[in-house]
């Protein structure tokens, strides 16, 4: 049974299926009791009766739809979760496979049409002809024994010339990274610790150099004397990577976190980084520096860092808010830092980085590998169709959800009319005097 004494009447009214805050309209009985009284001499109670169970149902459906919206709007977040990872999983898998070269269909760099790759012997013959360079002077006594067994204290700590300690399996890429890093740093000696640094320059009791010794004395020795500065990088000196490596991965790639745009995609063109674009001789990958770290995580992480490579310049500027420590496109565009850009003809790179041999550059678990990636492009499309109908279901769900407010709004106003009127014509009676 119904109670006329100080009852309220509670709508609550969604105002979008997103938001969990609420509107309520409320009809105070006390403040109405002669409209009630008058609807229940004449009938009115199962009319007020109606209005309540009927609003009531139309709430409960408002909140089934909004249910339903957040239901397939989580799916939707999950997929693409889901999707995101298996992308990643996907370049990672082509990088270790070596397939970030560019496509056919992709705009090259100028000088790539003419060019060929560089062998490792051409690459030193390239230092070598520098020959007033500290790079040339040590390329020169790797060549020649007897002056490496002379010399034995002087070199035994270093690894070797920039240039020469990784490959790169693609010319243009090759050409284009070597630009980046630019000829002083291609040049660059690489020791392991800071002792074989000093070694290499020896100063007097004024703090000048002594030509006598040192590499300035090899020089000498050998007819090439050093002429300005030269770059020497100490392994032990340098801030290594610290994460983790990409899985079951010979190379030791390392394991970025990929760059995303606003909408949590990975930007369209991305094809990797660049650390883990060159490749590495395996007596290179693990413990050369004193504090156990290898090439890749030591040398080529602090030289490129995260820098990124897209496959075409359209590609690499649209993707400007996620490059914070530059990017490149194998059509030659070049982004050396966050706001440095570098503009203009590329230039003619004699020095790069050695082609990678077939056996080094092919993994162990080559096949394995192509069978991953093909697996994983299969579930990526299946992913992007459980997105799709996600997407119709979300659709069709907010279609639904509008009408059903629309069709409470107007159930609403034509309530509050017929409470109006209910009002409007019981005034009379509450004005006779008794």
């Amino acid at each position: 049974m119904f109670h006329s004494n100080n009852m309220q009447l509670a709508i609550r009214i969604p105002t979008s299926p997103a938001q969990d805050s609420t509107q309520y309209m409320q009809v105070d009985q006390s403040d109405s009791s002669c409209v009630v009284r008058n609807d229940m001499q004449n009938g009115g109670f199962a009319h007020a009766e109606y209005i309540f169970n009927f609003s009531k149902k139309l709430q409960e459906d408002l909140q089934t739809f909004g249910m339903k919206i957040k239901q397939h709007e989580d799916n939707i977040k999950f997929l693409k979760t889901q999707k995101s990872k298996l992308d990643e999983s996907i370049l990672d898998l082509q990088v270790i496979l070596g397939k970030y070269h560019h496509s056919s269909g992709t705009p090259v760099a100028e000088n790539e049409i003419h060019s060929h790759p560089q062998s490792d012997e051409e690459t030193m013959q390239q230092i070598m002809q520098q020959e007033k360079s500290a790079a040339g002077i040590i390329c020169k006594l790797s060549a020649h024994h007897s002056i490496q067994a002379y010399n034995i204290m002087l070199t035994k700590d270093v690894l070797g010339i920039v240039a020469r300690l990784g490959k790169v399996d693609d010319d243009n890429l090759s050409r284009l990274l070597s630009e980046y890093l630019g000829m002083e740093t291609m040049l660059a000696i690489v020791c392991r610790t800071y002792e074989g640094v000093k070694a290499l320059e020896i100063y007097d009791k004024e703090g000048c150099i002594n030509k006598s010794f040192g590499i300035h004395g090899l020089g000498a020795s050998i007819g090439r004397n050093l002429d300005g500065r030269f770059l020497v990088i100490c392994l032990e000196h340098l801030r290594p990577y610290v994460g983790d490596f990409i899985a079951n991965d010979p190379q030791r790639r390392l394991d970025l976190i990929k760059p995303r745009l606003p909408n949590g995609e990975c930007p369209p063109g991305f094809l990797g980084f660049a650390v883990n674009m060159i490749d590495i001789d395996s007596m290179h990958i693990f413990c050369l520096a004193a504090n156990g770290y290898g090439l890749r995580e030591t040398l080529f992480y602090s030289l490129f860092s995260r820098l990124q490579v897209y496959k075409t310049r359209a590609d690499m500027l649209q993707a400007l808010p996620c490059i914070s420590d530059g990017a490149l496109s194998l059509d030659g565009g070049i982004i050396k830092a966050t706001g440095v850009f570098c503009l203009g003809n590329q230039e003619d790179v004699q020095l790069r980085f050695p082609k990678a041999s077939m056996k080094s550059s092919l993994p162990e678990n080559y096949i394995e590998s192509a069978r991953q990636i093909k697996e994983l492009k299969w579930k990526k499309e299946k992913m992007i169709e459980d997105i799709k109908r996600e997407h119709a279901l979300l659709d069709n769900s907010k279609l639904n959800f509008d009408r059903k407010k629309a069709e409470f709004l107007k159930f609403l106003a034509e309530s509050s009319s017929y409470a109006a009127q209910q009002q409007l014509s019981a005034k009379p009676e509450r004005l006779t005097p008794r």
